[in-house]
């Protein structure tokens, strides 16, 4: 059978014989196709290496050596990019518990400043989590260097690799337990960074922010703590504000009596009421929540004052009330607020804040 072609106008027949230009032309479309096949083998090929390479590279991480297999991306982003996934394959993140002591203390020691402010972000972990084991087996020999320490350890918080940040994250939580009010000099800077961290959408971030916010609030004195925080509670980020307001209700519950006093408890219920109209949900539940506590407060000091009076009261009843206490320190709108929360609360059979509020939400 003969087979019509057509080139640029021009017919040409032929039977089982292929023409020159016929010919060539399928030459080429089967090179190109083997080509094509042999560049899609390569590319998956290097694929298939560059993610081996990214998953089984071990990394030392303090005295660990971290080759997290099982943790492992689909692909390797910081073989690319300055991606965060692969750093989470690749970084082992020790529990405080399970940290070890330095078989070299003074050559940790000497070295530890020029470690933290390495361009190397995994000789930068490693200093860190050496801080940690300071903090941990060595804490009077740490202390002497901790003042020049702190500005690096916050530069690592604010680093944007993720694994940097949550081993500085995790170093911030050691230190606070390790060192307690001996932190508070050197607590304002990291402190927005915390609250910033905490409030990230990035999980594993936001829970070494988390704890490390627990940590704070729970080995600084709150007398010492709340003053520094108190600023916070009218910053213009209202994820900080949020983040501010609950680690200051989980501060006011570990004031006592003369604590309470001498902070000041009028100061306290106007810090309430304001939060209470705030933008975010997080800072008006802390709100509602310290109102409470204070209520609660007011009422047991109260009863005590009487109990010493042996049952005379020095003032009115009136006076004494919550509601009269609240109505002479607030404004109109501020106390209805305020007594609008505790009295329905109150209704409903609780007397305190909820368990659940005692821990800083993410």
């Amino acid at each position: 059978m003969g087979i019509a072609l057509f080139f640029h106008g021009r017919s040409t027949t032929g039977g089982s014989g292929e023409l020159p230009e016929l010919h060539g032309v399928k030459m080429s479309e089967r090179a190109l196709k083997d080509l094509n096949i042999s560049q899609s083998a390569d590319l998956e090929k290097g694929k298939e290496n560059s993610v081996k390479s990214c998953i089984t590279k071990p990394v030392m991480n303090g005295n660990k050596c971290a080759n997290k297999e099982e943790k492992a991306p689909s692909a390797c982003q910081d073989a690319v990019t300055n991606g965060n996934e692969a750093v989470i394959a690749d970084v082992e993140y020790i529990d405080s518990e399970n940290l070890v002591d330095l078989p070299d203390v003074n050559g940790a020691l000497s070295t530890l400043a020029k470690r933290l402010d390495s361009k190397d972000w995994v000789m930068t972990c490693e200093a860190l989590n050496n801080v940690r084991q300071l903090a941990m087996y060595h804490k009077e020999r740490l202390q002497e260097l901790l003042e020049p320490l702190v500005p690096l350890i916050v530069k690592s918080v604010k680093n944007p690799r993720s694994a940097v940040c949550k081993t500085a994250l995790m170093t911030c939580a050691d230190i606070f337990k390790a060192y307690g009010d001996l932190m508070v000099d050197s607590i304002d800077p990291l402190l927005v960074h915390l609250f910033l961290k905490a409030s990230q959408d990035k999980r594993f971030v936001c829970e070494a922010a988390e704890a490390a916010l627990i940590s704070m609030t729970s080995w600084i004195s709150p007398l010492l703590l709340l003053p520094r925080m108190q600023p916070y509670l009218k910053n213009k980020n209202p994820r900080i504000r949020a983040k501010a307001s609950v680690c200051f209700r989980k501060s006011v519950p570990r004031l006592d009596v003369v604590g309470i006093k001498e902070y000041g408890m009028d100061k306290l219920i106007q810090i309430a009421a304001t939060q209470l109209s705030d933008q975010l949900p997080e800072s008006r539940e802390a709100a509602r929540n310290l109102a409470l506590e204070l209520q609660v407060f007011y009422e047991k000091s109260q009863a005590s004052t009487s109990d010493k009076d042996e049952g005379e009261h020095s003032t009115s009843p009136d006076a004494e009330s919550w509601e009269a206490f609240c109505q002479s320190k607030l404004s109109v709108l501020s106390a209805q607020a305020i007594l609008r929360v505790t009295s329905t609360t109150t209704k409903e059979g609780v007397t305190s804040a909820p368990k659940e509020a005692l821990a800083v939400g993410c």
